[in-house]
């Protein structure tokens, strides 16, 4: 497709509120810095509840979609398909807008060079609800200059024309959409096009089959480590297998000598061998002698005594009425949770080519536009000089957040003039990730007189999520206080409590810890909602009934109780064990997403079994019901696996496991045999939805495992006690 002959055109009113309420957040952390903790409270409560809409480019339709010769609509997409299936839904909103078949839609990875660059990532659950008002928009902008267009051509009113998949008729006269575009040099873009009435959509609310899915089955070479370049070499990074370590010197002479080595490149903070073989790169590179300075041998007691609420910087980023006193006789309970590995299937890795001035990064990334810039900065090129061409990626979950091996690569291709391909081991995947981080929780609370709270608070520890991250800017952690990620699921939902305050903890630790998927979700709601779990069976009050009473009649506490009281009548909840299954209830709201799960389970052979988690979640339109079941039933599954297998241990100065095995991780046997899921509606637009149903699993299965033994677990992963 052709320039935009209106490329100067103004903003409408809302993309200006949405680009300048983003924008603002700068402006109010600086206030926040000013007036301190009202208003960080502020702040942290709407980041808490934002639903991220997509801020760039959403007004050229010519660099989102390419109309081919044979009549298919390539969309180029910003955001990246990492087993969400983010193209198929954004192909069923694009197939309905322009009135063709779904098959005709053809997604592709947006590559930078075509100026479809997402600055924000692909994450957050935002692919979708970000993507909808924008990418409908733009759809309808490229049909409304198509049947102009063909209005020309066919000398046509354009009220005397139709469109039927990808062909505008009208009068005995047709033209394919290819036609249309045939020839047409400059098109002009329309200011304010005119969306269709969502009642009249095909595909948007119906279980479209995954759209990549043939591409998978047949193992078509779509991922990262399937990239490849002509005259391609192979790389590999020498890295400490200590925790902080800091490289200081390299000797290399022993690895020059070695068979299938084309180079060693020394850089001020790495060193790495290019070879003509993996297996060369790699043998070399374990001949290399490196000096590092690292901490002393630290071990998982040292970062258990480091991760104690009370310790580091504290922030209040919640609080109504009174605060809890010893007088009160409040009743304490603590929880932990442990470092966790993302442990995806495809490890981080990249082909690079660098020559001539320019670069070429072939990468599973979720972060094109940082991916591009920090390319360009370390080989001291312009962004436009570096083109990133993006991957499907064998799981994400945040790890892909995180590239400095794009740089590295490209650095090892400048030095040989050659593409070279470099992609971590598994124990450098599973040593060097940017790990979920240990929490601590001390949650306390008394009741009153009809055997409610009165008071509740939480004060929770963790590493950083968003801190120190490349998305997050510099200057924001100190002034409003918190980490943004980490307090996701730290926040009290029961706001019909009286009195209530929530303190997020921050300290450092001597590793990476970073986005992990649903942030603290996972580990906030599994503490709050035992503790929950744990005060109703002390008030002598249905888990249910108790937790109901406690919501605000507000909208977001409707739809709370909406997605309880279902999940509740779906599992037909029953807090009786019946034949040696107990049920377990829990909820949390995440990205204004409300969930509810009820796990069944049971004790078999001293192991905790999970036959069955009913879910119900809202969140909000549902663009592919299909995707979103799955998606549930993939974040249940994923946080069964945290919840009773997964931990990371320090020994002696390293992280460990460093492979699959060792590193426990749910099995199909451990899938439940049922994963029954229920979706509302509580809004019109689509909401979150790839991260909210991993926050209530947790505290689900160890509400159901305190009802059959009468313990209350408090630590995971779960372990039972020897004397059960």
């Amino acid at each position: 497709m052709a320039t935009n002959k209106n490329s100067n055109k103004g903003v409408s009113r809302r993309k200006f509120l949405v680009k300048g309420g983003l924008g603002t957040l700068g402006v109010l952390a600086v206030g926040t810095y000013l007036f301190r903790n009202s208003i960080r409270r502020g702040i942290l409560g709407k980041v808490n509840s934002l639903e991220m809409p997509y801020t760039d480019n959403s007004d050229k339709p010519m660099i989102w979609f390419e109309i081919t010769s044979d009549n298919f609509i390539r969309l180029h997409s910003p955001k990246m398909e990492m087993g969400q299936g983010t193209f198929t839904g954004i192909a069923q909103m694009a197939a309905d807008e322009l009135s063709v078949a779904m098959h005709r839609i053809k997604v592709v990875h947006a590559s930078s060079s075509t100026g479809n660059v997402d600055s924000f990532a692909t994450g957050g659950s935002t692919s979708i609800s970000g993507l909808w008002q924008p990418l409908r928009e733009l759809s309808a902008m490229l049909r409304t200059m198509l049947l102009k267009e063909a209005s020309h051509k066919l000398n046509l009113d354009i009220d005397q024309l139709i469109i039927e998949d990808g062909t505008i008729i009208g009068k005995g006269k047709q033209l394919t959409f290819a036609q249309v575009a045939d020839g047409v040099d400059e098109w002009v873009v329309p200011d304010s096009p005119v969306l269709k009435d969502i009642k009249d959509y095909k595909y948007v609310g119906k279980p479209v089959p995954r759209i990549d899915l043939e591409d998978k089955v047949f193992g078509d070479p779509i991922f990262g480590m399937d990239a490849q370049m002509p005259n391609m070499l192979y790389g590999a990074v020498v890295r400490s297998s200590k925790i902080g370590s800091v490289f200081v010197s390299a000797d290399s002479t022993t690895a020059e000598k070695m068979p299938g080595v084309v180079k060693i490149i020394h850089e001020a903070d790495f060193v790495a061998v290019v070879a003509n073989s993996m297996i060369e790169a790699e043998n070399a590179k374990n001949a290399i002698e490196v000096i590092w300075e690292s901490y002393d041998n630290l071990n998982t007691k040292d970062i258990v005594e480091i991760m104690t609420v009370g310790n580091g910087s504290s922030t209040i980023i919640q609080k109504k009425g009174k605060a809890l006193k010893e007088k009160d006789n409040p009743l304490t309970m603590e929880f932990r949770t442990p470092i966790g590995a993302h442990a995806q299937i495809e490890p981080n890795g990249v082909v690079a080519f660098v020559k001539d001035g320019k670069a070429i990064i072939k990468i599973s990334t979720q972060v094109v536009g940082l991916t591009r810039k920090e390319v360009a900065q370390r080989l001291d090129l312009d962004v436009e000089q570096v083109i990133v061409e993006p991957t499907y990626l064998g799981g994400g979950f945040g790890r892909r957040l995180h590239t400095p091996h794009a740089v590295q690569a490209a650095l090892m291709s400048e030095a040989v003039g050659r593409p070279v391909k470099y992609f971590f081991s598994r124990k450098e995947e599973f040593q060097h990730d940017m790990f979920r981080p240990p929490t601590h929780h001390v949650i306390s609370g008394n009741f009153n007189e009809e055997g409610l709270l009165n008071v509740l608070e939480h004060e929770f520890v963790s590493g950083d999520v968003g801190n120190d991250s490349a998305l997050i800017p510099g200057f924001l952690p100190p002034i409003i206080g918190a980490d943004i990620g980490a307090i996701r699921g730290g926040f009290i939902q029961y706001t019909g409590i009286p009195n209530f305050r929530s303190v997020y903890w921050h300290v450092d630790l001597p590793f990476a810890t970073s986005w992990w998927r649903s942030l603290g979700l996972l580990a906030n709601t599994f503490a709050m909602e035992s503790f929950m779990d744990e005060m109703a069976i002390k008030a002598q009050m249905n888990a249910v009934e108790f937790r109901l009473r406690q919501i605000a009649d507000d909208p977001i506490g409707i739809r709370l109780k909406n997605v309880i009281n279902t999940v509740t009548d779906k599992a037909k909840y029953s807090e009786n064990i019946v034949e040696g299954r107990a049920m377990g209830l829990a909820a949390s709201i995440d990205a204004n997403t409300p969930c509810a799960q009820i796990a069944e389970v049971s004790i078999v052979d001293h192991e905790i079994v999970v036959h069955k988690v009913t879910v119900a979640m809202d969140p909000g339109l549902a663009v592919n019901p299909d995707q979103i079941r799955a998606q549930c039933e993939g974040c249940v599954i994923m946080g069964i696996s945290a919840v009773l297998y997964e931990q990371m241990f320090v020994e002696n100065g390293e992280l460990a496991p460093t492979i699959y095995g060792p590193y426990k991780m749910a099995l199909m046997k451990n899938a439940p045999k049922e994963i029954d899921v229920v979706l509302l509606q509580g809004k019109d637009t689509p909401g979150a939805v790839g991260e909210p149903p991993l926050g209530p699993i947790g505290a689900a299965i160890a509400n159901a495992v305190r009802r059959l033994t009468g313990e209350r677990l408090t630590q995971l992963p779960l372990k039972l006690p020897k004397h059960i």
